[in-house]
């Protein structure tokens, strides 16, 4: 009897213990849940808190992406090996050290009187004695000029004036026709035809375009400052005349633009938000973009256009790109992807930025931060690089360069970047799955002297576009979008091609190009032809005088 009551007090202990090992299990899994939930809470607030830092550095912090060719040390040790296999590379650094040290004289030197105000005349005013002090006051002897002296400089401003210019003609008759009842009737005509759409000039019209399109200044403001001047001309007015006359006169150009574009082997592509007011079916808070298409860096002349499109969606750049073969250049967006026929390449300078954003505040020099380790790459490939391009007289040289100094260098980012395994969510998780989406395009480059190493050349190209925008904040209409791409296009060709842009718009606008025109007749007007640059000079000097 004791020894059934012992048995089972036993077992009830063994099943007692049983059931503590399962709360235990229990316990223990909740305590190992919780832990794994806290980790991924305090995850998700240092994501949370480097995302803080990164608006806060983006915002408040420098915009520069100038970048030290060397960090302190630790990157020379990494250089090291390479210098003992290859003498060359040493003597590439040398080179560079002595660039970069001629770049920094250079930004030292302050620019010359002469240098800034090139091709501004130049008037001598000189300070005389009245006639009474022309003795000497001991002898009275009259004094005798014996030269002159400098003072000082100044630059002085003619303010622009208005003037209504009324235009009549001059009718003759014959007095012998009209007295036999046949009349006959001569005007006089100045031979420029009157096609501009708005009772403005050619030069008041393209004076509106530079105002907006190169100065930002919107049409609101613009309307203030004819005020100032006594003209009453209404923002929509401004509008209509832009409108109209770069549909009319910009648009044969823009096409003939485009057409040389698309002849091309190397393009370069970007765009960027654009808020249009009324666009059928569409609320006013919704994005619409501005496209940008460029020439590349393969030594022809620049090209530049602006493309307006309601979406985002890749189409927009096929149907612009249809008939383009060659390389694109362009950011990580997938949808230059269904461009067919184009040869995608990376941009290192977007991977610069993933990897520089990735680096923790305080941690640039924090050689064991896998972001800090990828940058030692990508600033080893932009020394060398400018490197290249200063010392290599031609593409071929510099793609031979490229494929010995560079290739080993790339390969090496391949092979550290298929060992990374960031936190999910981090900064750095975001840049290494943006390269790795990059992969298949990041040795292109190698392939031609004259493929681009970056889309910089693009997005100096759109900054006019995004600096106008924050000043005049939206389109109102499509049409005024559209004609803000061709504008915009007319301005940022010019630039390009070294001439003077309110004159060229206002050349433009007084030839007047249009859709009967051949290539070769439109040639004659491009920014490039030697004709037209030696007219425009000529102009910008004679409007000096």
């Amino acid at each position: 009897m004791a020894d059934s009551s012992k048995d089972l007090q036993l077992r009830e202990l063994k099943d007692m213990i049983t059931d503590l090992k399962k709360m235990i299990k229990t316990l223990q899994a909740t305590v190992d849940a919780a832990n794994k939930r806290e980790e991924a809470l305090m995850q998700e607030r240092d994501n949370l808190k480097d995302e803080i830092s990164l608006l806060r550095k983006k915002l408040f912090g420098t915009s520069s992406e100038k970048h030290p060719v060397d960090f302190p040390g630790q990157l020379n040790l990494f250089n090291e090996a390479e210098r003992e296999q290859d003498p060359a590379a040493a003597e590439a650094e040398e080179l560079a050290a002595t660039l970069s040290a001629e770049v920094s004289k250079k930004r030292k030197n302050r620019a010359t009187d002469a240098e800034r105000f090139k091709g501004i005349p130049v008037t001598k005013k000189y300070l005389d004695l009245p006639d009474e002090d022309k003795v000497c006051p001991v002898c009275n002897t009259p004094l005798v000029k014996i030269g002159e002296e400098f003072v000082r400089r100044e630059l002085v401003f003619i303010p622009a004036k208005l003037k209504v210019v009324e235009i009549y003609s001059l009718n003759y008759s014959c007095p012998e026709c009209s007295k036999q009842d046949i009349p006959f009737i001569k005007k006089g005509k100045d031979g420029n035809p009157h096609m501009l759409y708005g009772m403005a000039s050619a030069g008041t019209i393209a004076w509106v375009m530079y105002q907006k399109f190169c100065n930002s200044l919107p049409y609101c403001r613009q309307e203030k400052d004819w005020k100032q001047y006594g003209a009453a001309i209404t923002r929509a007015t401004m509008a209509n005349w832009v409108i109209r006359n770069s549909e009319a006169f910009f648009r044969p150009m823009y096409e003939y633009f485009h057409r040389k574009l698309l002849e091309r082997s190397f393009a370069m592509a970007d765009e960027t938000p654009l808020q249009v007011l009324h666009e059928e079916g569409r609320r006013a808070q919704t994005k619409s973009y501005m496209w940008l298409f460029r020439s590349g860096e393969d030594g022809g002349v620049p090209i530049i256009l602006y493309k307006y499109s309601p979406t985002r969606a890749g189409d927009n750049a096929v149907e612009f790109l249809q008939g383009f073969k060659g390389y694109l250049m362009c950011d990580g967006y997938s949808g230059y992807n269904k461009v067919p026929d184009a040869k995608r390449t990376a941009c290192w300078a977007h991977i610069r930025r993933y990897l520089t954003d990735a680096i923790p505040k305080g941690k640039q020099l924090d050689y064991t931060q896998p972001s800090v380790q990828g940058m030692m790459y990508i600033n080893q490939l932009f020394h060398l690089e400018d490197v290249i391009k200063a010392k290599c007289s031609s593409f071929d040289a510099i793609k031979k360069a490229r494929l010995e100094k560079e290739q080993p260098i790339v390969e090496g980012f391949l092979s550290w970047l298929d060992k990374q395994t960031p936190i999910r969510g981090s900064r750095m998780d975001k840049a290494v799955t943006y390269i790795q989406n990059q992969r298949a395009y990041l040795t292109t480059y190698l392939e031609d002297g004259r493929c681009s190493f970056s889309n910089n050349l693009s997005e100096n190209a759109i900054r006019p576009f995004t600096v106008g925008r924050k000043n005049w904040l939206f389109c109102d209409t499509p049409n005024g979008a559209q004609a803000s791409a061709i504008v915009y296009t007319m301005v940022e060709m010019a630039k390009a091609n070294g001439v003077n842009v309110y004159h060229y718009l206002t050349y433009l606008l007084e030839k007047m190009p249009n859709d009967s025109m051949s290539d070769e007749e439109l040639e004659l007007l491009a920014p490039w032809n030697e004709a037209v640059k030696t007219e425009i000079e000529r102009r910008a000097a004679s409007s000096n005088q």
